[in-house]
């Protein structure tokens, strides 16, 4: 039995995932992830990190990140409490969707989850105070191949839903994408 609804969502390598919980009268039961079932999505790097955020502030925005090659990575986001704007930037050069975005709400109480899939730059905005996130890893972090985009990027013109409450310093000044940026080739 599958453990997962999977849904295609309108740019190539980006998924949103819902858990299929058993339930009985103590609660419910239910998977996160299944190496088996996510390897039919393309999933065929092992998960090597699993990382936990918090953010306190309503409005609060990370990203938008992603890692050059050989450190491109596919994440799986899991919004564990609270709710967020998730978005996915395609950077793949030469794809036919490159800079176009996907963005995505998650929340806690519905459980979705989002695959980003290599070649792609992420970010989310926290809807509410106290969220929390889970992220699945298929590489491993390196500050040599570390790069974003700017948030307020005019060329993306992303639509974040809320005010901008909290950003990092790192986050608020990376550089609009310029005529040289070309994507990463995977």
């Amino acid at each position: 039995m599958k453990n997962f609804k999977y849904l295609q969502t309108k740019l190539q390598g980006l998924y949103l995932i819902t858990p299929k919980p058993k339930t009985d009268n103590r609660g419910y039961f239910e998977r996160l992830f299944c190496t088996d079932e996510f390897k039919e999505l393309g999933l065929n790097k092992p998960i090597v990190n699993i990382n936990h955020s918090y953010s306190k502030y309503k409005g609060t925005i990370r990203g938008l990140h992603f890692q050059y090659p050989p450190f491109q990575e596919t994440k799986i986001i899991i919004c564990l409490k609270g709710s967020i704007y998730d978005v996915a930037i395609d950077i793949r050069k030469n794809s036919p969707t490159f800079l176009q975005w996907q963005g995505e709400i998650l929340d806690g109480t519905l459980k979705q989850m989002f695959l980003i899939s290599e070649g792609f730059a992420h970010g989310f905005q926290a809807l509410e105070n106290d969220v929390e996130l889970l992220y699945l890893h298929t590489n491993f972090y390196s500050k040599e191949h570390e790069s974003a985009l700017n948030i307020q990027d005019p060329l993306l013109n992303i639509s974040w839903p809320l005010e901008v409450t909290e950003i990092s310093e790192k986050d608020i000044t990376n550089k609009f994408i310029s005529a040289e940026f070309k994507g990463i080739e995977l």
